[in-house]
């Protein structure tokens, strides 16, 4: 009895494994130009300079491509002072085939905002730091969705708030495959009963 619960147990934490075990990617861009209103803030011309964990490649660096986006219309405050993001608007790293990457679009998907934010920070000396944070859904350069958190660092506007467009210093993404757990559910549940008939066949 003790062994079939523990074998239960074990087939049921399969689905968590298996998404522990999901490789993520991790990417880096730097520079290009912010830009931003009311209606939304989006990034063009910044390079993509490093991809970590594609296609076990380990990491790469260089000039790989480029990273755009732009987000949905904000849903509460404002751009100057900070608030949160409606879903939508586009989120795009392209390759260039460079150091040994696919080469095209790796990942092209959107913002999905249950927690996007633009957040102003004052520090100590005066100046202010703004930081976009984002979660993001698309497809893999292959087919395969995909969804991951966006954070593009780093902004400070001096003393003066955010007053339409500046460079950013870098960016990163982290995406990872969108796990199954409903199909790795029933993988455990069938091998439950595959356990439950090789014992009854050994008690016979």
């Amino acid at each position: 009895m003790k062994r079939t619960l523990l074998l239960a147990l074990l087939a049921l934490a399969l689905p968590m494994s298996v998404f522990a075990s999901s490789n993520s990617v991790d990417f880096t861009n730097s520079g290009g130009t912010l830009t931003g209103n009311n209606n939304g803030l989006s990034l063009s011309g910044s390079t993509l300079i490093a991809v970590n964990g594609l296609n076990g490649l380990g990491l790469v660096t260089g000039n790989l491509g480029t990273v755009t986006f732009s987000t949905g219309s904000f849903a509460t405050g404002d751009v100057q002072h900070g608030g949160t993001f409606n879903s939508g608007g586009s989120f795009t790293i392209w390759s260039s085939g460079a150091n040994g990457l696919p080469s095209g679009n790796l990942f092209n998907g959107s913002f999905t905002c249950g927690t996007c934010s633009w957040t102003m920070t004052t520090l100590a000396n005066g100046t202010h730091n703004y930081t976009l944070t984002g979660a993001v859904t698309g497809m893999w350069f292959n087919g395969t969705t995909v969804e991951g958190t966006a954070v593009q660092l780093t902004i400070n506007t001096g003393k003066n708030l955010f007053n339409g467009t500046i460079t950013i210093s870098s960016g990163d993404i982290n995406i990872a495959p969108v796990p199954e757990p409903g199909t790795l559910g029933l993988l455990g549940t069938g091998l439950i009963g595959v356990v439950g008939l090789l014992r009854r066949k050994l008690k016979s």
